[in-house]
């Protein structure tokens, strides 16, 4: 963990303003506009409407994002990461149950993910209809909004391999004056109309929810939800800026939006019966209550944060990935670390997949209107799972009655906003639910499809590599079996008492007899050290048979040749291993021979005619293994591109049951008209 990230300083306070407040923080776009349209038009707004509605507003922003999420839920931090995954590692050992809120929670925060980009970014381009730039007037076509968001958006995804830590301080101070700029204008209205401040007061908000000035009843939560959005998000970044930089800026982010929400609600309050406004349902209160000679300073900057919304969702969206990969929830993928801080990392397929859903989502919905209408639902059911996995953390740490109770609070208000927001499913929301069943389609496959692998693999999969000892021995020593290199290496993890899996045995005795010099096998360990390079030995009592474990930091390339010609050169100077000296080489005094690194590809051929498991497990496992070799392969994972790679292909097992009814039939032979049997 860097050090930066364990204190509060400004350096970190401004990059947490730039990387972790975008969503939650560009709330104010929309919220507003929303509750309008909940309303029917403007002429239906009456001050009561106006002040219970933002009464809601305050108080879920203070009891979900806040209250939860704030000052518990970052309280479970898994090495100082933050997220539904991070939680779920340290709850797993409660109950195997605890990993379908854990697989439901992160596919609906990760399908909400590509909403919020598009959202965002197009409800600020619109500001620009019809606005003026000295002698250029912006064109009110809507095609050209699109158009616009198409490029702002491609911008971010393209920047994003930078490394959150530069984007942070590029954006951090571009929302210190975002919030800035809410909290003078919210005041400004606001004293326009001091006795929307009564919102402050929990009777509002509770008196709203019943009152006949609200026609939509109970389903202005979904509205109201819009508001509170981002604190998913903002625990899944926690990691990027630290905990404590969050606590310092965050009551300075609320302030500025309660601030803004009141300003909002004193506008509306004022013009509600305005002949230029009492028919409109689809005005934005936050455009309309600047000042003409300030609009278009307000659109830019709202385009600016609206960005940054999205910076906060990709940068959450790797983290959760980088998590499920370690929980192996999701297939590996190449991540990089473009900068210092192991928690800010980049995941390039991620990138671009997000890239790609969200510029479909953009052109399918057409306006910011239609997707405010899909916004939210998903992510509603990202915090009920997260408040299944809290209460098992609170348990830990709290009686159970207490945390029992701590749980049925934030349940029961969640499972409102669910039933509130579900109203959005036909009006959008089976967008954001079908990326969400096909994100979860991936992780169950993945998770079950391995887990049911296991489960009919046997013992006699495995194998001690101790008992293979005398054998490797001599057949490298065998002159009749071809040389097949000097340095024979499998990158293969052995797990306690030496046991590996049999196919590589397999591969080097059975297939055809690999013999080498020398036997590696190879296991890399990231560590959280960023430039750490250290390694173990175990020579397994011979002089050519290596257990070597590598430990290399998350900065460290993976490339596991270099590393392995070094430690030949230390093992050769240890006089633990014979020189390796090759007749012909352009390098001189070299003492290293070849190498060949051969890569087992399993292949599910074997399940169709294996009767002892089931259609739906074939199925499972057959679609982990395609999703294994679709994504990164062992060659780019372990930096071998330019080695000498052998692939081979082996089924997934390969001791075979018996058929116990192959019996041998008779055959009668004819000879000299005498029957032979």
């Amino acid at each position: 963990m860097n050090k930066q990230l364990e204190r509060v300083s400004f350096a970190g306070m401004l990059v947490t303003l730039g990387i972790v407040y975008g969503d939650i923080g560009t709330s104010p776009l929309y919220v507003m506009n929303a509750l309008i349209g909940d309303a029917g038009k403007m002429g239906n707004i009456s001050p009561d409407y106006v002040i219970g509605s933002i009464s809601l507003i305050f108080w879920t922003l203070m009891i979900i994002t806040t209250l939860k999420y704030v000052i518990i839920a970052m309280r479970a931090d898994n090495n100082h990461e933050g997220g539904i995954f991070a939680l779920y590692a340290l709850v797993r050992k409660n109950a195997k149950w605890l990993i379908f809120p854990a697989l439901i929670g992160g596919a609906a925060i990760l399908a909400d993910g590509t909403l919020t980009p598009a959202v965002t970014v197009t409800s600020a381009i619109e500001g620009l209809k019809n606005q003026h730039l000295g002698p250029v007037t912006f064109s009110n076509s809507q095609h050209d909004v699109l158009l616009i968001t198409t490029v702002v958006l491609l911008l971010l995804f393209v920047i994003q391999r930078f490394g959150t830590g530069t984007i942070g301080q590029s954006f951090g101070p571009v929302m210190v004056l975002w919030f800035g700029f809410l909290s003078v204008f919210g005041v400004i209205n606001l004293l326009d109309y001091p006795m929307v401040l009564k919102a402050l007061s929990p009777y509002y908000a509770i008196e709203i929810l019943f009152s006949p000035v609200n026609k939509v009843g109970i389903f202005i939560l979904g509205s109201i939800f819009l508001a509170t959005t981002g604190a998913e998000a903002l625990y899944s970044d926690m990691g990027h800026v630290g905990r404590k930089n969050i606590y310092a800026t965050w009551p300075l982010v609320y302030a500025a939006l309660f601030l803004n929400y009141l300003g909002q609600g004193a506008w509306v309050i004022n013009h509600a019966n305005d002949a230029a406004y009492r028919n409109l349902s689809d005005l934005n209160p936050f455009y309309e209550m600047l000042p003409g000679n300030w609009r278009l300073f307000g659109i830019v900057i709202a385009t600016l944060a609206a960005i940054i919304a999205s910076q906060a969702l990709i940068t959450g969206s790797y983290t959760l990935v980088d998590e499920a990969i370690g929980l192996k929830f999701l297939p590996r993928l190449i991540v990089k670390h473009p900068s210092n801080v192991k928690n800010q990392i980049y995941i390039s397929n991620v990138n671009w997949l997000l890239c790609i859903v969200t510029l479909a989502v953009v052109w399918y919905f057409g306006n910011s209107q239609k997707m405010e209408a899909a916004y939210g639902l998903a992510i509603t059911i990202t915090m009920l799972m997260t408040t299944v996995l809290l209460y098992e953390f609170l348990k830990g740490s709290l009686r159970k009655g207490i945390a029992l109770t701590i749980a049925l609070f934030f349940g029961t208000i969640e499972a409102i906003f669910l039933i509130a927001s579900l109203v959005k499913f036909i009006h959008g929301g089976y967008v954001t639910l079908t990326i969400m069943l096909a994100i979860l389609y991936i992780m169950w496959v993945w998770y079950f499809g391995n887990k049911r692998r296991e489960h009919y693999e046997r013992e006699s999969e495995y194998v001690s590599l101790l008992d293979y000892r005398d054998q490797l021995k001599e057949l490298s020593k065998d002159e009749d079996v071809p040389l097949f290199t000097t340095n024979l290496v499998y990158m293969t993890k052995i797990k306690g008492d030496y046991q590996i899996k049999r196919s590589t045995m397999y591969s080097i005795l059975d297939q055809e007899p690999k013999r080498a010099k020398v036997y590696w096998f190879v296991t890399v360990n990231e560590t959280n050290v960023p430039y750490e390079s250290n390694y173990t030995v175990d020579m397994l009592g011979t002089n050519n048979i290596v257990n070597v474990q590598l430990y290399l930091g998350f900065r460290k390339s993976q490339s596991v040749s270099v590393y392995l010609h070094q430690i030949v050169d230390h093992l050769v100077d240890q006089g633990i291993l014979e020189p390796q000296v090759p007749k012909y080489s352009t390098q001189r005094k070299r003492k290293v021979g070849d190498f060949k690194f051969v890569i087992i590809n399993e292949q599910p051929a074997d399940l169709v005619a294996n009767d002892q498991i089931g259609s739906l497990d074939k199925r499972l496992i057959s679609g982990r293994i395609y999703l294994q070799n679709i994504t990164a392969s062992p060659t780019s994972w372990y930096g071998l591109e330019f080695s000498n790679v052998v692939e081979e292909s082996s089924p997934l097992f390969i001791v075979q049951e018996k058929d116990q009814y192959l019996v041998q039939r008779k055959i009668y032979h004819y000879v000299d008209d005498k029957t032979h049997q």
